[in-house]
């Protein structure tokens, strides 16, 4: 029971640190097997089991497989390991995947049978807002509502009020950004555009926009090149940020801006997910 305890103190722990683990779950085991129903384990992107115990190598490496599969498409999955007469029995072959559950040969004198839930534990998507703007300050609010980690930068003196933001940041440099997917947008209205772009570029992430007009950004775009950054990376910039939904208060320019993040950040996922008879 204490064991038990304190791999879940730790994975709640891992979770308030926003990293990326996946939870194992023996769920049911047949025959002999090293780890019993119930055993957990947390495994690290990289393939390390930091805590817990789901058995030896007969289960290990179809676990670990499906671990990092399930943390790149953030979807749980069951693993099966199980002798291969009993796999012949079912007509299904080791790699297969039937009714959701993934099969694995069990290779292993013991010939027992072994049940794994693996869980993807990701962190909350990361959205860094550059600028003080009333855009800016309701982008951050909104997405907080909807579950990102938000990381707001501006200079301090530019913020007449405390902005609803996870980690905010005097000036346009983020540190410490947490390893999640991340979607960055400048909304600086005139303070700091140049200055906060360059930042915005320096930061990986899966989306890039700036809250202004086509041709402001095409001005920008000569300064920053002017300065040595790449075209390339300028040109994927969206500018204007946002969907067309007509917008014209900045809570709707902020609403706009977040539906073309949950846009790109579902993208692939409704099909994945749809029912094919829907």
């Amino acid at each position: 029971m204490g064991a038990h305890v304190e791999l879940m103190d730790l994975v709640a722990q891992m979770k308030a640190a926003e990293q990326a683990f996946v939870l194992a779950t023996v769920v049911r085991t047949v025959s002999v097997t090293a780890a019993k129903a119930g055993a957990k384990a947390i495994i690290r992107p990289d393939g390390t089991i930091v805590a817990g115990w789901i058995g030896g190598g007969c289960a290990k490496g179809a676990v670990l497989k499906a671990a990092r599969e399930a943390l790149a498409d953030g979807e749980p999955r069951m693993v099966s390991v199980q002798p291969e007469n009993l796999l012949a029995e079912l007509g299904v072959k080791p790699g297969e995947t039937r009714e959701s559950v993934r099969f694995a040969s069990n290779m292993c004198p013991s010939k027992g049978t072994m049940d794994i839930f693996v869980e993807p534990v990701l962190p909350h998507p990361s959205l860094v807002v550059l600028g003080a703007s009333p855009v800016a300050l309701s982008l951050a609010a909104q997405a907080r509502q909807l579950g990102y980690h938000v990381t707001l930068a501006a200079p301090a003196v530019d913020l007449a009020t405390v902005p609803d933001a996870d980690v905010v940041v005097d000036g346009f440099e983020p540190r410490h950004l947490n390893n999640a997917r991340r979607f960055v947008v400048v909304s600086t209205q005139g303070k700091g555009d140049e200055a906060a772009l360059k930042q915005a570029l320096a930061i990986e992430a899966s989306y890039h926009a700036f809250v202004g007009s086509k041709r402001k950004m095409a001005v920008l775009r000569d300064k920053l090149i002017a300065i040595g950054l790449n075209p390339a990376a300028i040109d994927l910039v969206k500018a204007p940020a946002g969907l067309d939904l007509g917008a014209i208060t900045p809570e709707e320019i902020a609403m706009s801006i977040l539906a073309e993040i949950t846009v790109e950040r579902r993208r692939g996922q409704r099909d994945m997910n749809s029912d094919p008879g829907s």
